[in-house]
């Protein structure tokens, strides 16, 4: 799998995220600062809660534009064999319900990107499989736990 092409889709994306929230963080600033929501009485909330939207939205747009400058100067490492997994490795695991692929980036987990007719599964170091990924190898197993459901995935390869 191509990963130059994989972060040009996570940049694309996040591009993408970031012109949504742009717009969605003008339109509660706009309506928190309406004078048509000012409130009818001491009950009517509208307004508080515009701005605590509007507050929300503009908190998340600073993240997504962190993590698009994140990725735009990322250079994509390559991991040989034997090579322990870091920070934007791509990473082919195996488990119950089949194979699966895990790109480490810098920020942005959870998205789910499609890339040459696969799934990737954008995670970070400080989420709880990136944190049980980091520093393994392929061939290693990774034990998951999901509430009181365990299962062990295998890494089968590393790029």
């Amino acid at each position: 799998m191509d990963k130059g092409l994989l972060i040009r889709k996570i940049i694309e994306h996040l591009k993408g995220m970031l012109e949504a929230g742009m717009e969605a963080a003008r339109a509660t600033s706009a309506a928190a600062t309406d004078p048509d929501s000012k409130a009818e009485n001491k009950y009517d909330t509208r307004n508080l809660e515009a701005s605590y939207l509007a507050r929300g939205q503009a908190a998340r747009v600073v993240e997504t534009r962190e993590a698009l400058m994140e990725y735009e100067t990322l250079v994509p490492r390559e991991y040989g064999a034997g090579k322990a997994i870091g920070e934007g490795a791509l990473v082919a695991l195996r488990g119950g319900d089949g194979e699966f692929f895990c790109f480490l980036g810098p920020a942005a987990g959870g998205m789910e990107i499609e890339v040459e007719g696969s799934s990737v599964m954008v995670i970070t170091a400080a989420s709880p499989l990136g944190s049980r990924l980091w520093k393994r190898r392929a061939g290693d197993r990774v034990e998951l736990s999901a509430g009181r459901a365990a299962s062990a995935v295998e890494i089968v390869a590393v790029t």
